[in-house]
């Protein structure tokens, strides 16, 4: 469910940071912030962090562990990452309940339903055959491998925006399309030996695992960046309540094409067996199913809270520097061999990250200056 927890990753939410200006002393003689209200501030970054990344790692985690000890339907493992989507109903009425008024009347055109319907229905199915994707290249290949491959998001987000979002392509940019590119065809090249540790994975296999988690990266990307242009030119408002409809509606929308999935493709039917022949026994088998549901909703709870208290830009580098912290775990839980390959691998994307997001930084920075400079001539 990468995809989905993250389509509003890359959405700006600039009115959360205008609506703050006043408070943060606009208004001449007014105190600029108060000290604990910024230390309080900082303690719920901190704490959407941890949920962040703690939910990206153990969904991860328990995904290969569902593979590993005789889980076999990749219907069954999409599904999972999608229908947990109701536990982020309570957090989405609470938040929106505590929200001032003043930030929800965006007087705005908004879109006919027939447009929000078939935009959310594009996406959810978008987001479904991503998922499904994901799904099969973490039943191939090993996890560390998985998640490295999947750092080449933010090659293929980069070339998406370029021409869907006019995004350009900068000293810094290009570094990192050439560094995440290079560390994801190296890992294709791996043998068999060090594709997989004991796993019966053939090179067929690999090699299907490696193409359609490169292409569920891809098809992540293209979900960001259509998300992104579905908010300047059709929704057109940025609120808290837009960004978790453009999370939910979707979620729903891919739920119900991957239960159709799961029937038309008669896995169902292996399900019971599937259950009675896991390794860890019936109750684990339903365990961690629910456990892998609810850690994909922890994830999007920490990442949009992280939009609300800092940035889009905060959250999804936060995001993508959590990806190299799943091979790590697979060495230490599923001894997943840590070879000269992999180890560059790692080095590049981590590189290419960086790179990736010091350019975000730059313009970011450049547009917080703007908005400054522009608060402070109206209030002159």
């Amino acid at each position: 469910m990468r995809e989905v927890q993250e389509l509003q990753l890359q959405v700006m939410v600039q009115e959360d940071k205008e609506a703050k200006l006043p408070e943060h002393g606009s208004v001449p003689g007014e105190p600029v912030v108060d000290k604990f209200t910024n230390f309080g501030r900082w303690i719920r970054i901190a704490i959407y962090t941890f949920l962040v990344l703690s939910g990206q790692a153990a969904a991860t985690m328990l995904g290969r562990l569902y593979y590993d000890r005789g889980g076999h339907s990749k219907w069954m493992a999409t599904l999972v990452q999608l229908a947990g989507f109701p536990i982020l109903l309570p957090y989405y009425c609470s938040i929106s309940l505590s929200k001032s008024p003043k930030r929800e009347t965006i007087q705005t055109t908004r879109p006919s339903f027939s447009v929000l319907a078939s935009l959310y229905v594009s996406l959810g199915l978008l987001v479904a055959a991503d998922c499904y994707l994901y799904s099969v290249g973490l039943m191939y290949l090993p996890v560390s491998t998985y998640s490295l491959i999947c750092v080449s998001q933010l090659a293929f987000n980069a070339c998406f925006s370029f021409f869907l979002n006019s995004q350009k392509f900068t000293p810094f940019i290009i570094n990192s399309l050439v560094l995440i590119t290079i560390s994801s065809t190296l890992l294709g090249f791996q043998n068999d030996d060090s594709a997989n540790n004991s796993a019966d994975v053939s090179k067929g296999k690999y090699a299907i695992g490696f193409i359609c988690t490169v292409g569920a990266s891809a098809g992540y990307a293209l979900g960001l960046s259509l998300t992104q242009l579905a908010f300047k030119k059709v929704i057109k408002r940025e609120t808290f309540s837009a960004i978790m409809d453009m999370i939910i509606y979707p979620c729903l929308v891919a739920s119900c094409a991957t239960v159709v999935g799961l029937f038309a493709s008669r896995e169902w039917k292996s399900l019971k067996r599937e259950m009675a022949e896991y390794e860890l026994g019936k109750v684990s088998y339903v365990m961690n199913l629910v456990w892998t549901a609810i850690a994909w909703q922890v994830f999007s709870i920490g990442s949009v809270g992280m939009i609300i208290e800092a940035s889009s830009l905060f959250s999804n580098a936060i995001s993508v520097v959590g990806l190299p912290i799943i091979p790590v775990l697979a060495v230490i839980f599923f001894h997943d061999k840590m070879d000269g390959i992999k180890v560059t691998a790692m080095v590049l994307a981590i590189w290419g990250f960086l790179s990736y997001v010091y350019q975000h930084y730059i313009d970011d920075k450049r547009n917080t200056e703007e908005v400054s400079r522009t608060t402070s001539t109206q209030n002159q």
